[in-house]
């Protein structure tokens, strides 16, 4: 019986990153994986039972584990009562961190936007993290509503809302052929921009802070 290790699965990951960074989802085959990687196709499917498993292990490693750990910081910051505009803003920067400064993320997450009309791809890439981190932000925007941080919403919408402020600017990215990196000095005002709109919305107030009719 062959032992499994980190190191190794570690390695079929990488290497399936590229592979379907070059050829798609569709275009990527298992085949190609053993060619590159040497030893056998059981090798691989002792790892990884499908292409679909295979995948969502590349999303997760690359471009939404730190979504995940956002989200988990999220949880731990409102336990410790911290003020909600803090534990927002430690939110949004797990979540920029590495939208704005990796390029395999952006890779995968270009691939998702080009496969997601022909196969199962964006699925497994919603359900691989963007789910997760969006149910568990809107559970916490709605702690925050009854605790009254916050005003009753739809605490779904809500996160929806919050998710795509904090990701409006670096999603232009996405279309860009080279995108430059973004400087941790522009994160951190994206993160500022996004929660100031966010608990604070548009509207102009008077002098004194209250909101006009």
């Amino acid at each position: 019986m062959k032992v499994r290790t980190a190191e190794k699965r570690d390695a079929i990951v990488g290497a399936a990153a590229r592979l379907f960074r070059e050829h798609g989802y569709d275009g990527a085959s298992m085949n190609e994986l053993v060619r590159r990687m040497g030893g056998s196709k059981a090798t691989i499917y002792g790892y990884f039972p499908s292409k679909e498993a295979l995948f969502s292990a590349v999303v997760r490693s690359f471009a939404t584990s730190h979504l995940t750990k956002a989200a988990r910081e999220l949880v731990a910051a409102v336990g410790r009562k911290e003020p909600v505009e803090q534990c927002l803003t430690q939110f949004a920067t797990g979540v920029l961190e590495i939208l704005t400064s990796d390029h395999t993320a952006l890779a995968v997450a270009r691939m998702v936007i080009a496969e997601s009309g022909r196969s199962d791809v964006g699925r497994i890439f919603y359900e691989a993290g963007p789910q997760e981190t969006k149910t568990i932000l809107a559970s916490v925007l709605e702690e925050m509503m009854r605790s009254g941080e916050l005003r009753a919403f739809d605490p779904v919408v809500a996160a929806d809302h919050l998710l795509a402020l904090i990701t409006a600017e670096a999603n232009r990215r996405l279309y860009e052929r080279e995108p430059a990196l973004i400087t941790s000095e522009a994160r951190q005002r994206m993160v500022r921009d996004a929660i100031d709109l966010f608990l604070h919305g548009m509207a102009v107030r008077p002098a004194d802070g209250s909101r006009r009719a």
